[in-house]
């Protein structure tokens, strides 16, 4: 048997009608850049959210800068944030010469641990980025009310977790400004590199969509220093025929994580844990075993493809040696990222597909 790790031509051929004609009326139109699927998918999105603006912009990279340039981040400034994720969360802050502040990961959600954030913060901290890892969010409420107490701004890095809810808000709706990624392999992705910001703020929502076109409010009039962040129209059209079909693909996910959990209890694999107050979109699926690269290169020979999300955490990164982190720092961190490993997770894995991985995985221990 060989499996599809995340299935996107079946999903293709599933919406091709759909997907075509979107992309044929930009096409017809040529209005590749700003094209009129932008702001109909702005609507979309935040009205899907229910927050009340989203700002389409050209990646989940560039989602998590126009947010950190809205609230003006300045070099010297500290961002706290989760040393086990994906580089962007802590590249962007270090690409403004702001400082990221790592705090360890809780074992079971690998979110950032709400509990000890506030022992890092510093008269300089200024913004937390807490990160929804794999799909779920994190404890929103408890970051949310250290943020209040010192009057920091709270960035949720929703790029896994777009469609997710906490509490019955969803996810890029719990905090002042949301950053989501419409990478081809997030459970909404584009054909091509995509993002959105989300916010309630008014004057947040405007500095973001003129800092997407180079801080002009008006055609070559420049208030801010900004960059060229705009999602191209075409990849607008391609995720305005995806999301009506969104909430079912949430549900199919669902059921594929509850079958792995299934079938994977009572052995030694440790599987994901969701919060009783919130759901995942479960962007992976990811476990945690003792033996990965032996398992991981069994399960290859048996056409099960997996991934590591993420074999080193960011303090211990070689670009992030500045910051003067070492091995033990965040020990949590460290030991998850031995041991973590994310097996096939798309809408449409069959349950003997499931059982096959399961059952393999069985047999390796």
């Amino acid at each position: 048997m060989k499996i599809d790790f995340a299935n996107l031509q079946l999903q293709y051929q599933k919406y091709k009608k759909e997907i075509d004609e979107n992309i044929q009326k930009v096409l017809n139109r040529s209005n590749y850049i700003m094209g009129e699927e932008i702001y109909k998918l702005e609507e979309e999105l935040s009205e899907f959210c229910e927050a009340k603006y989203a700002v389409a912009c050209g990646s989940g990279t560039d989602a998590l800068l126009l947010a950190l340039l809205a609230i003006d981040i300045k070099p010297g400034d500290e961002v706290i944030t989760t040393p086990f994720t994906f580089i962007a969360t802590a590249e962007t802050i270090a690409l403004l010469r702001a400082k990221p502040v790592f705090v360890d990961i809780d074992e079971e959600t690998y979110n950032i641990d709400a509990s000890k954030i506030e022992e890092k913060i510093t008269p300089s901290t200024k913004a937390i980025i807490p990160v929804s890892l794999y799909g779920q969010p994190s404890d929103m409420d408890e970051i949310n009310e250290i943020a209040e107490k010192y009057g920091l701004t709270v960035i949720e890095d929703a790029a896994q977790s777009f469609g997710a809810t906490y509490k019955g808000k969803r996810s890029c709706n719990l905090s002042k400004i949301g950053c989501t990624s419409f990478f081809p392999a997030k459970p909404l992705g584009c054909y091509g590199d995509g993002g959105a910001v989300f916010t309630s703020d008014e004057d947040l929502a405007v500095k973001m969509k003129q800092l997407r076109v180079h801080g002009q409010d008006r055609r070559y009039h420049h208030k801010y220093i900004g960059m060229g962040a705009r999602l191209d129209t075409i990849q607008a059209a391609v995720l305005l025929a995806k999301l009506p079909h969104y909430e079912d693909e949430i549900s199919l996910r669902e059921k594929v994580a509850s079958k792995y959990s299934e079938n994977l209890k009572n052995t030694s694999v440790i599987t994901p844990k969701i919060k009783n107050d919130r759901k995942s979109v479960w962007a992976q699926y990811s476990i945690r075993v003792k033996d990965r690269d032996n398992l991981q290169s069994f399960l290859k020979e048996k056409g099960i493809p997996t991934a590591v999300h993420y074999p080193m955490p960011l303090h211990l990164q070689e670009c992030f040696e500045y910051l003067g982190y070492k091995e033990g720092d965040f020990p949590i961190a460290e030991r998850v990222s031995k041991e973590i490993m994310s097996l096939p997770m798309n809408p449409f894995l069959k349950s003997e597909e499931i059982q096959y991985i399961t059952d393999s995985i069985k047999s390796f221990l």
